[in-house]
């Protein structure tokens, strides 16, 4: 399912037969810095989501079936010939982007459920208290109006609505308005989960095979704290650390599925690392220090990196050398 912000969009009513398509991202890759371009035809749809830098995620169906990824651009590029497409651009926080780059993919594990027997207010709790990292969406009456709330491990982090002008928000006053409307005109609800997390996996803190984790994790902090440094002192580096360290993330999921930062397996914050997944110490090393040389890279500071890593690469020195990783 192609779900897109409510909110009006900055550009609307372009058309495909017009325009290219691939420099019409690009363009507004600038414009506006993140967000999505929706394609609608008749019996086709598609969207594609982008920060300044990089396109992160597409998807296009119609009676051919579903496409996901990067490659979509290319798909819409073909459908361009045969669907007329209306074309809209919204940006999107950039915060707040690879999470909606993940939700049309997500699984549903509640569809179509009615307001004459479910109550909204009640369902947003029930997804609160089970820890939900996903949506609920939400179309009012016969679909006019509508709204989004996102959650992330069972926190609401913001939301869309139908009647609001701006980006993605934490409004509470609108997420009050929507429970009210659809208490007065009724509406459909629809529970996606974003998760890659396995169900019932949880770790042992006398389970000897974990002190080794343990200590790679401790590991992994150290090099992430020394990397986060040197980020947030250069003035010359504008992008946030954690911005930087998401779409590295994403940009890798294929590879090391465990650093999806939507299934929660792998999380940093203030210089410490939970980690819940079944990844080996190799899986985590190497995926760790693979984004954090590929970042460094990207920003012309890979040997500065290598200055201040000095003690860190001497103090693990066996480990690196055990799982053939050097800086």
């Amino acid at each position: 399912m192609i779900i897109v912000p409510k909110e009006k969009p900055a550009v609307e009513n372009l058309n495909s037969y017009y325009l290219d398509i691939r420099k019409l991202i690009e363009h507004y890759q600038g414009e506006v810095g993140s967000g999505c371009v929706h394609f609608k035809a008749s019996a086709a749809e598609g969207v594609v989501f982008f920060d300044k830098d990089d396109l992160l995620n597409g998807f296009f169906q119609d009676n051919g079936g579903e496409t996901e990824g990067k490659t979509v651009i290319d798909r819409l590029v073909e459908a361009a010939v045969g669907h007329n497409f209306a074309i809209s651009i919204y940006k999107i926080d950039a915060e707040k982007v690879y999470f909606w780059a993940n939700i049309p993919a997500a699984d549903k594990i509640y569809e179509d459920l009615s307001a004459e027997f479910t109550d909204l207010e009640g369902l947003i709790k029930k997804m609160g208290s089970e820890k939900l990292t996903g949506s609920i969406n939400v179309s009012i009456g016969q679909g006019n109006e509508g709204g989004l709330i996102f959650f992330d491990n069972g926190e609401i982090i913001g939301g869309s609505f139908s009647w609001e002008k701006g980006e993605l928000n934490n409004s509470k006053e609108s997420k009050e308005l929507l429970i009210q409307k659809t208490k007065e005109l009724g509406g459909i609800f629809s529970v996606s989960r974003i998760s890659l997390k396995k169900e019932g996996v949880e770790a042992e803190s006398e389970d000897p095979e974990q002190e080794g984790t343990s200590n790679i994790l401790t590991m992994l902090e150290t090099l992430l704290g020394v990397f986060e440094k040197v980020i947030t002192s250069n003035r010359e580096i504008k992008s946030n650390f954690n911005t930087l360290l998401k779409k590295k993330f994403i940009e890798k999921v294929d590879e090391f599925v465990f650093l999806d930062p939507f299934a929660a397996e792998f999380q940093y914050a203030d210089q410490k690392i939970v980690f819940s997944g079944d990844a080996s110490d190799e899986e985590l090393i190497k995926g760790l220090t693979v984004c954090v040389k590929e970042i460094a890279d990207g920003l012309g500071i890979l040997s500065q990196i290598n200055d201040e890593l000095g003690p860190w690469s001497d103090k693990y020195e066996k480990e690196l050398e055990k799982f053939n990783v050097s800086f």
